[in-house]
């Protein structure tokens, strides 16, 4: 809409010296033409917006003018207090949000602290997704996300293995783990909370009621819990290995940290040459197997047979491939 870009230009003069109408074009996402044009009518309507001509011009506000538009939006001050993980915010729908409510924000504080929303983003900066994974938002995620801040209520289909289920569900919290979203969702129908990939579901269409949020929830121990109860309920089969002091400083990078750390807590004592034997919970064979190879020569694994078995071929084809 042209009234809150006019506003925004007000605002991006106030916090800055001069611009030129190139910047101001990139930052209001508009071409050079309407950036002279929308100068004008702000001149017209009385905000003294000057245009400097030159090579080195640009647009400035004289006379020390201050905008009193400073207030905040709901949906801003929301975003703002998002600002520190902007590839989320653009995910969710609410970066122009986040940019407006950062513009007012300087716009309100002492010339000397202008620069501080600058200085902060340039030593904080939040990379979600894990290495070698390429970020790939859900395509309801701002569906899902509008019906979190609005409290409305959902008719949701979901993925589960190879059928559809539809559920009403009370969206309570959005949740990014290392690149993946998830839904925190309390189901009406016996009123516990859940959890939900985002990516799984298939169509997503919001209510026209809104529901009553439990005020004693609290999304960020619900998480931890949750978290911590998934990390254990899929380690549902077990393996025997003996560790060099190595292998055994090393495994908690490589498998699941908790898990690790009972298991070496269990173990007898080491032998001579300072290997340890423990029994270690693992999710399957093939997962083991994924994580285990890493450790190398560090780990000797002995049981399940077939788990030893992958490594006893994998071993033999090193050895017949660097012979």
């Amino acid at each position: 809409m042209r009234a809150a870009r006019l506003i925004k230009m007000v605002l991006l003069l106030q916090n800055r010296p001069s611009m030129t109408a190139a910047e101001l074009a990139q930052e209001l996402e508009v071409s050079e033409r309407t950036v002279t044009r929308d100068a004008q009518a702000l001149s017209e309507a009385g905000v003294p917006v000057y245009a400097d001509r030159g090579r080195l011009g640009g647009y400035r506000l004289i006379g020390g003018y201050r905008t009193r538009l400073t207030g905040l939006a709901r949906s801003e001050a929301e975003a703002l207090f998002l600002s520190g993980v902007p590839g989320a915010l653009r995910e969710m729908g609410l970066e122009d949000a986040a940019s407006a409510a950062r513009l007012k924000v300087s716009a309100a504080l002492l010339p000397s602290l202008r620069d501080a929303s600058r200085s902060a983003a340039q030593r904080f900066h939040l990379d979600a997704p894990a290495w070698f994974r390429e970020a790939d938002p859900p395509e309801l995620l701002p569906v899902v996300a509008d019906a979190v801040w609005d409290d409305r209520r959902v008719t949701a289909r979901y993925r589960r293995q190879d059928t559809e289920v539809e559920r009403e569900l009370e969206p309570y919290g959005l949740i990014l783990k290392a690149g993946a979203w998830y839904l925190c969702a309390r189901v009406p129908e016996h009123g516990a909370h859940r959890v939900y990939r985002i990516d799984r579901f298939t169509s997503v269409t919001p209510g026209d009621d809104r529901f009553v949020r439990d005020e004693e929830f609290e999304l960020p121990r619900f998480w931890e819990e949750r978290a911590a109860q998934f990390a254990r309920s899929i380690l549902r089969s077990a393996a025997v290995l003996r560790l060099s002091p190595a292998g055994a400083r090393s495994l908690p990078y490589v498998t699941d940290p908790a898990a690790a750390r009972e298991a070496l807590a269990a173990a007898g004592p080491a032998d001579e040459r300072g290997w340890v034997r423990i029994v270690l919970p693992v999710e399957n064979d093939d997962v083991a197997y994924s994580q285990l190879i890493v450790l190398g020569a560090e780990c000797e694994v002995l049981e399940p047979a077939a788990l030893r078995g992958r490594f006893e071929q994998t071993a033999a084809g090193l050895r017949d491939l660097y012979r």
